[in-house]
């Protein structure tokens, strides 16, 4: 059975919402105009203090100020679950990899202790044999080596990544997986110029496609 590691925000859950509730409040603390959901969605995947970065560049603020907003964002980031959703399709798919005998790991840039409180909140942490956040190593990706060490942490088998971004697939380059790509999420570029394996548009479709990856990949028989 193969070893399979999901992203998170883009990919499992649409968070984009919440955190751009966290930056609005950090915003209007301010006395700055909000952040529109395009811009949320354009600022998210290379973890919370780029996020920060991005917003403050937007909005004029100088680097200076970096450090302050980005401890603000966190005080309010810990508990942002309101707004979220799950993906249709995604407890569901969770759920038939692992009765098929698939593992299953977690790898976002989001930090660990956020990252537990959203699983927690939807019920998605008891799927995941082992999670890591944008915290839980001194890189993120798309450094490879959070994918790697997420792979170590689950038995042995083929690997598999599933994300939405362009960091997600740089991340699967980068350690040499197949990338299953959510074309939902909160990629910026085009379809067409993501290396992937395969992409879906709807969870329902990811069980299968898992199958056709483990199959393709699979050494000859005698």
């Amino acid at each position: 059975m193969a070893r399979i590691v999901f992203d998170l925000d883009g990919t499992l859950i649409d968070s984009a919402p919440d955190i751009r509730a966290v930056a609005n409040a950090v915003l209007a603390d301010e006395n700055l105009p909000p952040l529109t959901i395009a811009e949320t969605r354009d600022f998210i995947g290379d973890g919370t203090p780029v996020f920060v970065q991005r917003m403050r560049a937007a909005r004029g603020l100088p680097e200076a100020d970096q450090d302050r907003l980005l401890s603000a964002f966190m005080a309010r980031y810990d508990g942002a679950v309101a707004l979220s959703r799950v993906y249709p399709g995604a407890t569901e798919a969770l759920t038939s990899l692992r009765a098929a005998g698939h593992s299953l790991g977690l790898c976002t840039n989001k930090p660990l202790a956020p990252t537990r409180r959203v699983l927690d909140h939807f019920g998605l942490a008891t799927f995941f044999a082992t999670v890591w956040g944008g915290d839980s190593l001194t890189v993120r990706k798309p450094d490879p080596a959070p994918l790697h060490a997420a792979f170590a942490a689950l038995p042995d088998g083929p690997r598999l990544y599933v994300g939405d971004s362009d960091v997600d697939a740089e991340s699967a380059e980068r350690a040499q997986v197949p990338f299953l790509l959510h074309t939902e999420g909160y990629r910026k570029g085009d379809i067409a110029t993501l290396r992937h394996r395969a992409a879906f548009g709807h969870f329902a479709d990811l069980p299968a496609l898992v199958t056709r990856c483990v199959a393709e990949d699979a050494p000859p028989g005698p």
